[in-house]
């Protein structure tokens, strides 16, 4: 890939510099003997417009750009003390031999406590030594040490963390620090050239160069609330906190973390948007904490069968899977089975992008919802609340919301006795109990699984297995049925396809 953006690069050089001379009369198109022999007369003149035009400003951009923010990112060294445990329980060896002879002859000592030491990085944003970084980078630690562009080492204090997003402001005691320019991060294009600075594998300020390969990446696992711009700048250990900045050196990212098979980089990294992480910034030095809206309510994404199944227009929206009695949500008037379309003036076209919408928002804030319920538009008002710190990711972690089916359902269902009931914490819930899924099939595929209750078919409820195959009967072979699903305590839609025979 690399090879072909170079091929392309050279190959519109030439033309550029031939157009470029024609214009300033500085190639000569008529015959000549300098022409037709080798062209000697022409090719030093196009090479220096090349060195002068083209590789020197694209040169000086980079150059300006790492200039103007490698000052204001610092490695960040942390020590954590951890419990080296022994690999094979209690170790009958140290009571006979004791701590000396192991230390000595293996290096360690089993269940004994140790510094382990970290490095990572941070983005100065205030002259007075506010830092910005990532949670992991000074979690657990015991003593923090930030070394400035003079190597000057200054303690750093913890002002504040944030882990549902990875997030941390930490302070040194000093002044007039070199600070970096906070640049946009919603103006953001793929393929946008950007350089990410760090300090990877100890390598102080190293800077490396690439592109936005993705927005808007989420569903990654590395936190609660993501939203990474994806970039294919050289991202290893020792760079999460860093900088990913734009060519004109202002920052539009912190770097938080890799995919990669081996732990080094191969291509792809993720940086968490600077607006998401100036919000959350600012209210770690306000408050120390992080408090996020709420509206009480799981959500999923559409996939084709439940837009033939619901009878939607489209896959765009978030899905109301379940609702917390007494929520912000409840009390609007949201409810199970709605499409939320619209928050706050903004279109939906994701379940994360409402949650990360909804998290934004000032707690106590009213807000405009629209939501599509039967082929009907209704805007609501809700009020949010503010989501409570320690609460577990708000939509069910199962395959139902990126099925892939195929042409068979693939379970076996039965009634829901007061047995059952009571063995599976479905009392006084009304349903059928899956009691198996077929390996492979598309009950499987869609992330159902034995002990879940299905509660609604199509939107119509269903007390038995009887209730059940009468509304599949309703379904024409190839169309999709919606499911309404509980596990545990939460409902969720399933979308699938009733198979052609």
């Amino acid at each position: 890939m690399k090879k072909t953006k170079y091929f392309l690069l050279l190959s519109l050089i030439p033309i550029t510099t031939f157009l470029i001379g024609l214009w300033m009369g500085d190639v000569n198109t008529s015959p000549s003997k300098g022409l037709h022999e080798t062209g000697s007369a022409v090719i030093p003149a196009m090479t220096n417009i090349i060195d002068s035009t083209v590789a020197d400003q694209l040169s000086y951009t980079f150059e300006k750009a790492a200039e103007r923010i490698s000052p204001s990112v610092v490695p960040i060294f942390a020590e954590e003390e951890v419990t080296l445990e022994s690999p094979y329980g209690k170790d009958p060896f140290r009571d006979f031999f004791g701590d000396d002879f192991l230390k000595r002859y293996f290096g360690a000592v089993p269940n004994q406590r140790e510094t382990v030491h970290s490095l990572g990085s941070g983005v100065i944003i205030s002259t007075d030594g506010y830092i910005l970084t990532n949670n992991h980078v000074v979690e657990n630690a015991k003593k923090i040490t930030v070394v400035l562009e003079d190597e000057k080492k200054y303690p750093a204090k913890v002002i504040g963390t944030d882990p549902q997003s990875d997030m941390a402001v930490i302070k040194i005691d000093a002044e007039n620090l070199p600070t970096a320019l906070l640049g946009d991060s919603d103006n953001l294009r793929v393929g946008q050239w950007v350089i990410a600075v760090g300090n990877p594998y100890q390598l102080m300020h190293t800077v490396t160069a690439g592109i936005i390969s993705a927005k808007g990446r989420s569903n990654i696992g590395l936190a609660q609330y993501e939203d990474f711009i994806q970039t294919d700048a050289s991202i290893n250990p020792g760079n999460s906190g860093g900088a990913l900045c734009d060519l004109q050196g202002r920052v539009i990212g912190i770097n938080t973390a890799i995919s990669s098979p081996t732990g080094s980089s191969v291509g792809i990294g993720f940086a968490i948007p600077i607006k998401m992480a100036r919000g959350i910034m600012k209210q770690l030095i306000d408050n120390g904490k992080v408090s996020r809206g709420y509206l009480g309510i799981i959500l999923q994404n559409i996939d084709d069968n439940l837009v033939k199944a619901l009878k939607l227009n489209n896959a765009e929206g978030a899905l109301v899977g379940d609702i917390e009695a007494g929520s912000p949500a409840d009390k609007a008037g949201i409810k199970r089975g709605d499409v939320i379309t619209q928050f706050d003036g903004t279109n939906i076209k994701s379940s994360t992008q409402l949650r990360n919408l909804a998290a934004r928002t000032q707690p106590g804030s009213k807000v405009k919802v629209t939501v599509i319920r039967g082929g009907n538009q209704k805007e609501l008002s809700v009020t949010l609340g503010e989501r409570p710190q320690k609460m577990a990711a708000d939509q069910p972690s199962s395959k139902t919301l990126t099925n892939q089916l195929e042409n068979t359902l693939g379970f076996e269902l039965q009634n829901l006795t007061p047995d059952i009931a009571g063995q599976l914490g479905y009392n006084k819930e009304k349903g059928i109990v899956i009691t198996s899924v077929a390996s492979g099939s598309a009950a499987e595929d869609a992330g159902l699984q034995s002990g879940d209750l299905i509660k609604e078919v199509n939107r119509r409820e269903v007390s038995t297995v009887a209730e059940f195959n009468r509304e599949l009967s309703k379904i024409k072979k190839g169309d999709s049925v919606a499911l309404l699903v509980q596990r545990g305590p939460n409902t969720f839609y399933v979308g699938i396809e009733v198979p052609l025979s």
